[in-house]
């Protein structure tokens, strides 16, 4: 995944710059990503990075015209006209065009600069006037870094598995995160997998000067959000139309090809609409599934249809399920164990996306955002699986997920559950291709802040932006069935009956429950689950899991290693792949959860780095 890697303080030179490779060949995972160095002894900074190779000048880092202000940067540089004097509202021509930009504004604004920078992104300021080096990340902190502090230097980088290769004190892993990951499916905070790994806080500035302490600092206030006023109703619609029209165009824009990853969603829909390009504008792709065109799949076609745009269809099938096993550990590798092996679907199909274009404009976040969709919880175990011991450090993390909800969905979604939650899967599609979403774009978000508790979850701002807009695209339903002009009778049956196939879906797949297993074991001359599978998802790892990929499963749980974890019950691992691969049960999650953490464990924990 493109990033940044570097080592700052004391210790031999040839020590540092041989660390330092080992960490970026670590992280180039795809022929199309390309590296570079650079180290000043004096700084004591022994810095890199690794980006996509359409998307990098050559030559490292990006300096200013006198030579004295120095930029590494992972991610795109987006910011809203005017806030950047002289920087492109988008990644623009020239990517040093931009940097430069940037380094000019810093030259005289310092740290409050990078306030007014829009995106995902962390970096690098390599200031030789002050000889000082300062290390950045996004106010979100998706842009992740983490780090690993030693007596006279902090090693640090975009992906863990870098620092793990280069320092084998910090392969270690932490309990307590083991155990978050088990009960909300993410570390939170500042823990990692790693107990000689932490993160760095989102909207971190933290200033590197030889021969003093760092100043770890953040230039970003969340208060400055959660002390906004309420508007009422009228004045946020206002505000949302207003702000997502300034919001969208930087991210639709800039040299590199972009696509629309659609779906039959609001979220896209929105961007469709107000993007209003010409046809052929915005080429768009649906992920399929192999059974039957899924809901997302049908209505896609007709809003790009609707909005003049290519439409084409990226399927999961055969293909996919005979790569699992390498896609898998990809995911999880490239992810540093944050992705569990379901992130082997977001390798195969962002793969073939890339080839479309290298650039992947997505709806992602908005129901987050703008509705207030908290995407994540606590999972029960079922008994018999977890050790006594592990069990209770598992409860105990979903007591501290509880602890930390404990704000407004606004704060919770943008500080907590994006960076901890939204994080993992993220992680995976960079590593093919840039991920752009208009919908954590600073206004939208702080706007986010302001909606009337009344309408904070409700559809119905979108759909009368989206209507309009454009006429046609609001006469085609979500997939949930919703349309902003409601005729009583036939709208309350279009949204039951899609709300009926969500469920059944839900039902007969990921969430069957064992009562459902056994019934659907004993009647399996019928094919049920032929009638539900397919019609909303594009991916079946329940039934995938007992047949396809049986084998698999076992060829990984089965294995020795695998079943003397400390965290497991003895027996607990034959006992789940033997119900569940014969259709008696369903393990859907556990399987999942423990196939993941046991690549996570050969991979970077227990890997032979020679």
């Amino acid at each position: 995944m493109p990033g940044i890697a570097g080592i700052i303080g004391k210790g031999s030179p040839e020590e540092n710059r041989v660390g330092l490779r080992l960490m970026l060949q670590s992280m180039r995972h795809e022929p199309f990503h390309i590296s570079g160095t650079y180290e000043d002894a004096r700084l004591g900074a022994w810095v890199g990075g690794v980006w996509f190779e359409d998307a990098w000048p050559n030559g490292l880092p990006i300096w200013n015209e006198t030579r004295d202000l120095g930029l590494v940067l992972a991610g795109e540089l987006l910011a809203d006209p005017g806030a950047l004097p002289g920087l492109p509202s988008s990644d623009g021509a020239d990517v040093s065009a931009c940097a430069r930009s940037f380094l000019r504004h810093y030259d005289k604004a310092g740290k409050s600069s990078l306030e007014r920078l829009q995106g995902w992104f962390s970096g690098l300021l390599l200031d030789l006037r002050r000889q000082q080096v300062l290390l950045f990340n996004d106010r979100y902190g998706l842009g992740r870094v983490y780090y690993h502090e030693e007596a006279d230097r902090i090693v640090f980088a975009s992906e863990a598995k870098s620092i793990l290769r280069a320092f084998p004190d910090a392969r270690r892993l932490d309990e307590e995160g083991l155990a978050q990951s088990f009960s909300i499916g993410c570390t939170v905070r500042d823990r990692t997998l790693f107990a000689g790994v932490s993160l760095l806080p989102g909207a971190a500035a933290w200033t590197f000067t030889p021969a003093r302490p760092v100043r770890k600092e953040v230039y970003f206030k969340r208060s400055s959000w959660e002390n906004l006023p309420t508007l009422d109703e009228l004045t946020y619609y206002q505000r949302l139309k207003e702000t997502f029209a300034c919001a969208l165009p930087k991210y639709l824009q800039g040299p590199r090809r972009v696509a629309m990853s659609l779906t039959g969603g609001l979220d896209g829909r929105l961007i469709m609409t107000a993007a209003d390009l010409p046809g052929g504008g915005l080429p768009c792709y649906t992920f399929g599934g192999m059974y039957r065109d899924c809901t997302d799949v049908k209505l896609a076609r007709r809003i790009a249809s609707a909005c003049h745009q290519p439409h084409q269809v990226i399927p999961v099938g055969k293909s996919y399920l005979q790569q699992f096993l390498p896609l898998a550990q990809e995911a999880v590798y490239v992810s540093d164990g944050t992705m569990d092996v379901s992130g082997s679907v977001e390798v195969y199909v962002n793969r073939l996306a890339r080839a479309i274009a290298p650039v992947r404009l997505t709806g992602n976040y908005g129901s987050e955002v703008l509705r207030s969709n908290v995407a994540f919880a606590p999972r029960m175990w079922q008994p018999g699986i977890l050790s006594a011991d592990f069990r209770n450090r598992v409860r105990s993390a979903g007591k501290l997920y509880q602890e930390e909800l404990a704000v407004p969905d606004a704060a919770f979604i943008a500080f907590k559950q994006v960076p901890w939650h939204h994080y993992s899967r993220l992680s995976v599609e960079q590593s093919q291709l840039t991920l752009r979403s208009p919908y954590l774009d600073h206004g939208l978000v702080a706007l986010s802040f302001q909606a009337p508790r009344k309408i904070s979850s409700s559809s119905q701002p979108m759909l009368q932006l989206i209507a309009e807009r454009n006429r046609l695209l609001s006469r085609i339903p979500t997939d949930h069935g919703l349309l902003y002009r409601r005729q009583p009778c036939v709208s309350l049956i279009r949204r039951l009956c899609r709300e009926f196939s969500i469920k059944a879906e839900n039902a007969f797949d990921g969430n069957m429950p064992q009562w459902l297993a056994r019934v659907d074991h004993a009647t399996s001359f019928l094919g049920l689950e032929r009638w539900f599978v397919g019609r909303n998802r594009f991916y079946h790892f329940r039934i995938w899991y007992r047949d396809q990929l049986a084998e698999c499963v076992r060829e990984v749980l089965l294995d020795p290693r695998s079943r003397q974890r400390s965290y497991l019950e003895p027996g607990s691992l034959e006992t789940i792949v033997d119900r569940h691969t014969r259709g008696t049960h369903n393990y859907t999650f556990e399987i999942q959860k423990l196939l993941s953490i046991e690549l996570f464990q050969r991979l970077l924990l227990e890997r032979n780095w020679n």
